[in-house]
């Protein structure tokens, strides 16, 4: 039965066995010894060999009561290193470190000596064995992009512990925490501290017994204006200098901005591409339509172009920040500079394919005879194709939308105009009139042609599609369709409210609008049409000035006579008769 002793060690309270306490006392008794011909920081490294001996006791307790025997001293020892194996020169040292450390492993903290604001991005730079600069600049773009950076950043600030001990400095670097390492870092940091004490008084001594510093200080106390200009220098140095940190930031900003955007374009682009529906949710430049050159190499091209200048800022502001920031070599310049200039050649080769698709303006003329007499009455209607086209509504606009016809993909136009015409012929007739645009006459005089475009007559109804289907590349080649409807004259025509966004400035007799003429019947005369059932405030000004009303009213104020809504009175003595 062995005796059990309370100890404190590094803070921490332990219940050991008599035997094990008197083995620790003997260890940490050798571990003075063996320092004590160096007394500087001696103090320092027993208290952190007694925090980190402390530390690996409380993992291996699993309860309060539980006793710490000689099994647990020995595994300790092990781990820390035997004193003697300490006592020899200081170049066999590293060699020797690994044969008796125990595997390190890295722990999170923050950094309070590489820290900018609270150590985080250096403690994490240091536990992923990134370089402290990356971790910031990814901070930089989490809280300029996602705006969680500064949260997520003050939430780890919190949570994550700072490197305080010399034990807990080794662990964040993941190096192995014993006496040979605790010894060294701490020597590492007094003999830093000295030699930086020693630079500075030697600088100082230096200063004050060079002859040229003493003319110095001599000619500061003689001009003082002198040395209120320095001063200013000084200051304005200081703030050109802050405001080029502002400007390499701003320029890492907006860079990387335009870098992630095309990298997550050029990703999304290629995915959407990959399922077979790019068309439908990518829109294209115009010059990628029709061009000789492939979509992905036109991509590959657009990318360069403007990837390489941002990314060439990115690096830019990044040496304004950091002089650490190696410049390119000659042979990476003269790469990027000479994979830009393709792609800008790549670009411009495409500008100019497609200005010249819409060089020249070519026409396609069809005319059919309408079979019908001018005692009939010609209903004209305008249809679409629901199958085909998703809008609810037909009517006239100036874009397309892309369809599949037979699993072959189209534009949908309602680019459709409609005129009508009076003619001398006896029978009526529809001409219709295809446009489009290309690189020579005979290649637009085609891909007019091209346009698919259908009408019917059907029991004295004319059918006319509110649309046509091209080729999916012509889509910037402005094509259109227009109808002309030649009557002969006294031909009595009703139009269908379908028609009211098509009609395209049609002649008519009572000046009506295109938008108001829908669902009246017409008669067509030599000067145009003529409604037959319209209402008279549909009526253009200029009609009912030439044609204006006329009626008389007598009372017994006198006469009043109305004539195009303007008032004239005639009074008599005595009323006679009341006219309307």
């Amino acid at each position: 039965m062995n005796k059990t002793i309370n100890i404190n060690l590094g803070g921490i309270f332990f219940h050991i066995d008599e035997l094990a306490y008197q083995k620790l006392k003997h260890y940490l008794d050798a571990i003075r010894k063996s320092l004590s011909d160096d007394p500087q920081g001696r103090d320092e490294i027993l208290n952190d060999i007694e925090l980190r001996i402390g530390e690996l006791l409380s993992e291996r307790i699993k309860n309060e009561r539980q006793v710490i025997n000689e099994a647990d001293i020995d595994e300790i020892t092990k781990i820390m290193g035997k004193p003697e194996d300490y006592l020899v020169d200081e170049e066999l040292f590293e060699d020797q470190q690994a044969n008796r450390s125990s595997s390190p492993s890295k722990k999170l903290f923050r950094d309070s000596e590489d820290k900018f604001l609270g150590g985080v991005c250096a403690g994490l730079g240091h536990y992923f064995g990134i370089d402290t600069l990356w971790v910031r600049i990814l901070w930089l773009v989490l809280v300029f992009f996602f705006g969680t950076g500064i949260l997520v950043y003050i939430i780890l600030w919190i949570l994550i512990p700072q490197a305080e001990t010399t034990a807990e400095k080794l662990q964040m670097k993941g190096e192995p925490v014993n006496i040979s390492n605790i010894e060294r870092k701490i020597r590492e940091e007094f003999q830093d501290v000295s030699s930086r004490v020693k630079d500075g008084v030697n600088s100082a001594a230096e200063k004050v017994t060079n002859p040229e510093f003493k003319r110095n200080v001599e000619n500061r106390a003689k001009s003082g204006v002198q040395e209120i200009i320095e001063t200013l220098g000084k200051l304005l140095t200081t703030i050109f200098n802050i405001l080029g940190k502002f400007i390499g930031a701003l320029l890492i900003f907006i860079a990387a901005i335009t870098l992630i955007a095309l990298i997550f374009g050029a990703f999304s682009w290629g995915s959407i591409e990959m399922l077979g529906f790019g068309n439908d949710y990518v829109h294209y430049p115009p010059f990628f339509y029709d061009s000789i050159i492939p979509y992905w190499l036109l991509a590959i091209f657009m990318f360069l172009a403007i990837g390489i200048p941002f990314f060439i800022l990115f690096m830019l502001g990044l040496k304004i920040l950091s002089s650490n920031i190696k410049s390119f070599s000659t042979t990476t310049k003269l790469s990027l500079l000479g994979v830009w200039i393709i792609a800008l050649l790549g670009l411009g080769f495409a500008g100019i394919n497609y200005a010249t698709q819409k060089a020249y303006d070519g026409v396609y003329n069809q005319t059919e005879d309408i079979l019908t007499t001018s005692v009939d009455t010609l209903r004209i209607k305008m249809l679409g194709d629901e199958n085909l086209s998703t809008k609810k509504e037909l009517r006239r606009n100036y874009g397309y939308e892309s369809v599949y016809d037979n699993d072959i993909q189209k534009l949908y136009s309602t680019r459709v105009y409609v005129h009508i015409k009076t003619t001398d012929k006896e029978t009526a007739f529809v001409k219709i009139r295809k446009e489009s645009e290309g690189n020579n006459r005979l290649a637009a005089n085609k891909d007019a042609e091209a346009i698919e475009y259908q009408f019917n007559l059907t029991d004295k109804n004319l059918l006319l599609n509110g649309y046509f289907l091209t080729d999916f590349k012509n889509k910037f080649k402005e094509q259109s369709v227009d109808i002309t409807l030649y009557l002969p004259v006294n031909t009595i025509v009703y139009l269908d409210n379908s028609t009211r966004s098509f009609l395209n400035d049609i002649d008519n007799v009572q000046n009506i609008h295109d938008r108001d003429m829908p669902k009246n019947y017409f008669k067509m005369t030599e000067n145009g049409l003529e409604c037959l059932d319209c209402n008279e405030t549909i009526f253009g000004e200029d009609y009912k000035e030439k044609n204006g009303s006329f009626n008389l009213k007598l009372d017994e104020k006198g006469l009043k006579v109305k004539v195009n809504d303007e008032n004239v009175e005639v009074n008599f003595d005595k009323p006679v008769i009341s006219i309307n």
